[in-house]
């Protein structure tokens, strides 16, 4: 069973650069303490750390 992230906006993309906002939707997320789930790959793990100062992450089984 693979591991899988709990990853939850905690601020505004309002202001940050275009492709950090692409990012940010792209792993699902629109309003702010949305929460979605992810698997824990090295592509999810990358897109996390272009927006780590808006993102929560947490493990989840």
């Amino acid at each position: 069973m693979a591991k899988t992230l709990k990853i939850t906006l905690v601020k505004s993309i309002i202001g940050i650069s275009p492709t950090q906002e692409a990012t940010v939707k792209a792993l699902g997320l629109r309003h702010i303490r949305q929460t979605v789930e992810h698997d824990d790959t090295p592509t999810i793990r990358g897109m996390i750390a272009t927006v780590p100062f808006c993102l929560q992450v947490e493990t989840a089984k």
